[in-house]
């Protein structure tokens, strides 16, 4: 009888020993899992910000370009005001002159449908 109630309890300690390998492994598992998932967060964190690194010199790249196109046209603008307000300063005199003298000078004449009644 002592030799099968120290084979039970040899039994019993070697179930014990399993269980405590197998909570072992279950506590590297979670290790391993959290330290997987920092890793994979940190290389999330790496890519994202050289993404939005690469989108801001791109963003740069046409903003600075269209920052150009619109100090072009802005000069384009004023050079196109300028010249029309030199050309009313040069014309203005002659047109006025012009202008009145059309409807001030009436010279009267009969229209060339116009037919007398009979």
């Amino acid at each position: 009888m002592t030799s099968q109630s120290q084979g039970i309890q040899q039994l019993l300690q070697a179930e014990k020993r399993a269980k405590d390998k197998l909570e072992e492994a279950k506590k590297r598992k979670g290790k391993r899992l959290k330290q997987a998932k920092e890793e994979a967060t940190a290389e999330i964190d790496h890519y994202r910000l050289q993404r939005e690194k690469e989108f801001r010199n791109k963003e740069t790249n046409v903003m600075g370009s269209q920052g150009n196109f619109s100090a072009k046209i802005d000069e384009q603008t004023t050079e196109a005001i300028r010249n029309l307000t030199s050309s009313y300063h040069r014309n203005m005199e002659s047109m006025m002159k012009k202008l009145l003298s059309t409807i001030c000078d009436i010279s009267p004449e009969i229209h060339p449908n116009f037919r007398p009644a009979v």
